[in-house]
């Protein structure tokens, strides 16, 4: 994992931290994506996620830091899934412009 995270990543991974999924599941990108989804709308936004996730770690330090690494590994690879698949797309070459 990189030392610095992008921010979005960041949001995410938090989210993700915040959500009910468990560490123990294992996720599909799907289930992933709207485990990050749902959290962001029931924390109300990113902010309010890392409020929630800022709070949990001043509760339970011993419990947050292993949720949090499991976190930020997902979003990583969501990251790094959605790099893969941008750099592989390739779009077709439309008729029209094959003719011309």
């Amino acid at each position: 994992m990189n030392a610095t995270t992008d921010p979005v990543t960041a949001a995410r991974a938090a989210a993700l931290f915040v959500s009910d999924i468990s560490t123990a599941d294992r996720l599909s990108r799907a289930q992933a994506e709207h485990a990050i989804l749902c959290a962001i709308r029931a924390h109300g936004g990113s902010r309010g996620c890392v409020a929630d996730m800022a709070a949990y770690y001043g509760d339970y330090p011993e419990l947050a830091t292993a949720r949090m690494v499991w976190a930020r590994i997902v979003a990583e690879t969501l990251r790094h899934h959605a790099s893969v698949v941008h750099l592989r797309y390739q779009p077709r070459q439309s008729a029209f412009a094959a003719a011309a």
